[in-house]
């Protein structure tokens, strides 16, 4: 709203008063008698005030309510604008974000599970969950797969209190107030922070990962590290229905063990020997697991070659899968399947 200093004083005069001619404007206002008639001609042109054509010139007042429409139309536009902003972090070309504000952490722990397309895991304090919970029932609504631990133990509502398969497919608990607090959505897009770092803005931070090899090494350290010091405390048995789409080879298998029937495969990652990019499809002729799932393998038959398919920092295989979709029939096109369905 483009107001001057004299048009300003023109407009709560008449307001003020309800009419007011030129003359009367100048003497209520410090506004020279010359610049009256181009003052109120000007505000009249942008719906502030009306002009009546007599004499001497009268200048009415228009509604607030109507003349501020447009500009609190805009306004109310402005500030859901700003809102956005606020509410959803920067997202730029940087591989690494330091955040040091709890607020800048909340936003980006409710940005990366509202990004996850697929497959999302989290490491999450029971009042964090607490939290999330509006946004984590309508990723499962939506088909994400969750994987969820909570910690400290000792401060985690028991099943019978609250219904955990609205929130994650499986929920683990871990004993120790040590856990940090981690969310990874899709492999890819994610947030390590420790406990200290949510309790108040000090010196502590968090560290947001923005690609997929960074991810991964993340999820490598909760799988390693983490999840083996864990138990389960909601886990239901696994009905996997196709096409669904993966981060990782280890949940892959997952499911492929309890399916039955031709499965086939597209996937995009990267040949080890050369590290030319591919996206590969094929039957599904074997899977494998070390024991405590710490890795897992997939061999696929594109029809030209058989190639064993492993994880990001893959040393065996031939293929370092980044993103995997599997169908029932024949392969998937991966560019189609933007989420896995319902558990």
């Amino acid at each position: 709203m483009d107001f001057g200093e004299y048009e300003t004083d023109a407009y709560l005069a008449v307001l003020r008063h309800g009419n007011l001619t030129a003359a009367e404007i100048a003497e209520q206002t410090a506004i020279p008698q010359p610049r009256v008639y181009d003052t109120v001609r000007n505000l009249a042109t942008k719906g502030f005030v009306e002009l009546r054509d007599s004499r001497p010139l009268e200048v009415l007042a228009v509604d607030p309510e109507e003349a501020f429409d447009d500009v609190q139309t805009t306004l109310d536009d402005l500030l859901g604008e700003l809102e956005r902003a606020y509410e959803s972090p920067s997202r730029d070309a940087e591989a690494v974000s330091l955040v040091t504000s709890r607020q800048t952490i909340y936003r980006y722990l409710e940005d990366i599970i509202s990004s996850a397309e697929y497959e999302l895991v989290l490491s999450l304090t029971p009042a964090l969950l607490d939290r999330l919970t509006e946004t984590l029932m309508g990723k499962r609504d939506a088909g994400v797969t969750v994987e969820l631990l909570l910690s400290p133990e000792a401060d985690v509502a028991d099943p019978d209190e609250y219904d955990y398969d609205q929130v994650a497919t499986a929920t683990r608990v871990r004993r120790g107030v040590t856990t940090p607090v981690v969310a990874i959505a899709d492999g890819g897009y994610s947030l390590y922070t420790t406990r200290a770092a949510l309790r108040s803005d000090g010196d502590d931070y968090g560290v947001v990962f923005d690609r997929s090899g960074l991810g991964y090494l993340l999820l490598s350290f909760l799988n390693t590290v983490v999840w083996p010091t864990s138990k389960a405390l909601v886990e239901r048995q696994v009905h996997p229905e196709f096409p669904r789409k993966y981060a990782t080879v280890r949940r892959c298998v997952r499911d492929l063990r309890a399916a039955d029937g031709p499965l086939y495969a597209t996937v995009r990652g990267r040949r080890l020997v050369t590290g030319d990019y591919e996206t590969i499809s094929g039957e599904i002729t074997d899977i494998g697991e070390t024991t405590g799932q710490d890795t897992a393998a997939i061999t696929l038959d594109t029809g030209e070659e058989t190639l064993n398919i492993g994880g990001q920092v893959a040393a065996l295989e031939d293929i370092e899968a980044h993103e995997l979709t599997v169908a029932r029939s024949s392969p998937p096109d991966a560019d189609s399947v933007g989420r896995s369905t319902r558990d």
